[in-house]
């Protein structure tokens, strides 16, 4: 046989968790054909000796929804070997939308998922090619993309199609249930791969109003998973709230028969060792028969902000006034005497909340007028200058016009609680958030920083399992039926990576979004190759693909057509 491409001498992982071996991998026609010994030419050949040979990985937790209709590289996720992503989590997403609701749906976005409203409305245009769910998936596979698509139906867009600005205001009325059903069914019908909702008090919209998804009742939710399932398939993805956790779940589940996965089980919920709990709850619906599975994270939750926007500080009820108001008025709130004591005793270290002694963990990321301070700990620098740490905090944001930002991790920044959450087995490892929250973090790189740092590092996984957890683990979750493997005859997503150096690279600020809006972004380091349906879209960590070639598919109901 003449190959597309072969892979020679690399360590073949397979993606089962099964140890690795040597062979060569044999791609034609954008499939796998031989696996292990693959004699004959190839038009391409690539040495992999000395390398590890792998299924591509496999992001599950991505809001990409609004940015791979200007970026159809998906970046920065194909920097880090991932071939695949879902997108739709949390209820949100731009389908469907009527025209006179995508002010409304850019505004959600911008607040809950710290998308720039400017890049959101730049990107997207004045005329959006799609207003239904179908046509939403009908214009992905038009435009194409460089990795491989699956979709969630969000619960925000579909209440804000059916109720308008009601939304947000109050529970839904039988017929406006039933109208959403019907959208959902029709995008499962599209190749919807589930139905995704939250219900987090962090959640706020435009206007510091709750998100639509948060205002529905746990019946609205049931009777839209119903909808789902009368397709014959779907799961659901859920953001916790106090109304929608363990025994909600549950019930669903029992009801339904649905695999449900939820966001996030970090370390430091609710100080330390809470995480244990609910591993224990997951054990039990486990023995129950019930496929209820959390998400994990391998990253600390860190946030980069401005006191403009303080995503990080907007769970917190005295925040709730900097919500409603517009930028001068947070001026005079933060100038407050009055709000600052509240604020220093609202996070005071030992407070029951996430947010407490963050001042102890955060660093000075910019600090316009004296560059000097960039990058120091906020703690360090007020010490020195004999103030609170707050207080600076306050007043480089006030001096510098919000220009001054913070960096400090919000969670999961107890390693030895995040190695118990990456070995428990009814975990999945996600919430990498890639197209989210751009300018606050970027988490797009947790799959070369769960084999750099806590495979090779730190030694709390082998690499076997590791790549099991990057790959066939999450696509079987979520239904994707020809992902996450090498096989014979299965789709070639392949990833060439150097064990010995393969990370995920520092943080840096670029303004490559529409409108010259800003994000962080991380490099990739030990990538050598990403293989998409058989074709090299990545080589020695640059793209080796143009528009007119990109080999991704969309993913209707879990798979390639």
């Amino acid at each position: 046989m003449t190959y597309d491409l072969k892979i020679t001498g690399g360590t073949i992982v397979d993606g089962t968790g099964k140890p690795g071996y040597r062979g060569d991998v044999g791609i034609k026609d954008g499939k796998v054909v031989a696996l292990g010994q693959a004699p004959g030419e190839a038009t391409e050949t690539v040495d992999a000796t000395g390398r590890v040979v792998c299924p591509g990985f496999v992001d599950v937790h991505t809001h990409y929804d609004a940015q791979i209709l200007w970026d159809r590289m998906l970046t920065i996720s194909p920097w880090h070997g991932v071939t695949s992503v879902v997108m739709g989590n949390c209820g949100f997403g731009v389908a469907p939308t009527r025209p006179e609701h995508r002010g409304q749906i850019m505004r959600t976005l911008e607040k809950v998922e710290g998308m720039a409203y400017e890049a959101l409305d730049a990107g997207l245009g004045a005329e959006w090619p799609f207003e239904t769910f179908p046509e939403y998936m009908d214009a992905l596979e038009a435009r194409g993309t460089a990795i491989n698509v699956a979709v969630m139906a969000g619960h925000t867009p579909i209440r804000t199609y059916v109720m308008g600005d009601d939304a947000v205001e109050r529970g839904a009325t039988p017929e406006e249930v039933a109208q959403m059903e019907q959208i959902v069914e029709e995008a499962m019908q599209a190749g919807a791969i589930g139905f995704s909702t939250a219900q987090a008090t962090t959640h706020h919209g435009y206007g510091g109003k709750p998100v639509p998804s948060r205002l529905a009742s746990v019946g609205e939710i049931d009777s839209l998973v119903g909808a789902m399932r009368r397709s014959g398939r779907g799961l659901m993805q859920a953001t916790i709230g106090r109304t929608l956790f363990h025994d909600q779940f549950s019930d669903l589940a029992r009801k339904h028969g649905v695999t449900i996965t939820w966001t996030a089980l970090l370390a430091g919920m609710a100080g330390p060792g809470s995480h244990r709990r609910h591993l224990e709850a997951t054990q039990k619906e486990r023995d129950e028969g019930l496929n209820i599975v959390p998400q994990v994270a391998c990253r600390p939750i860190m946030f980069d902000f401005d006191f403009n926007e303080p995503f990080p500080f907007e769970v917190r009820p005295l925040f709730k006034q900097t919500m409603e108001t517009d930028r001068a008025g947070r001026k005079a709130i933060y100038a407050d005497p009055a709000f600052r004591a509240d604020f220093k005793a609202d996070v005071a270290p030992g407070e029951k909340n996430a947010m407490a002694g963050w001042a102890d963990r955060a660093v000075i990321a910019i600090a316009p007028q004296d560059p000097s301070l960039n990058e120091r700990p906020l703690a360090e620098v007020a010490a020195e200058k004999g103030v609170d740490p707050n207080d600076l905090a306050l007043d480089l944001s006030l001096d510098s016009d919000f220009a001054a930002r913070f960096r400090f991790p919000i969670l999961n920044y107890d390693e030895a609680e995040v190695a118990e959450l990456l070995a428990d087995p009814n975990c999945v490892v996600a919430l990498s958030d890639a197209g989210a929250h751009a300018s606050q973090l970027c988490d797009a790189c947790y799959s070369t920083h769960l084999l750099g740092y806590w495979v090779r590092e730190k030694g709390t996984m082998g690499l076997e399992r590791a790549i099991h957890r990057l790959t066939q683990e999450p696509a079987e979750l979520f239904g994707l039926t020809d992902r996450g493997l090498l096989a014979e005859g299965r789709p070639a997503d392949v990833v060439v990576l150097d064990p010995a150096s393969v990370k995920a690279g520092g943080l840096k600020r670029v303004n490559d979004l529409p409108s010259g809006a800003d994000r962080l972004v991380s490099e990739a380091d030990g990538i050598d190759l990403v293989v998409v349906n058989g074709r090299v879209i990545r080589r020695a960590g640059e793209d080796a693909v143009g528009d007119a070639e990109l080999p991704g598919r969309l993913l209707r109901g879990g798979h390639a057509a």
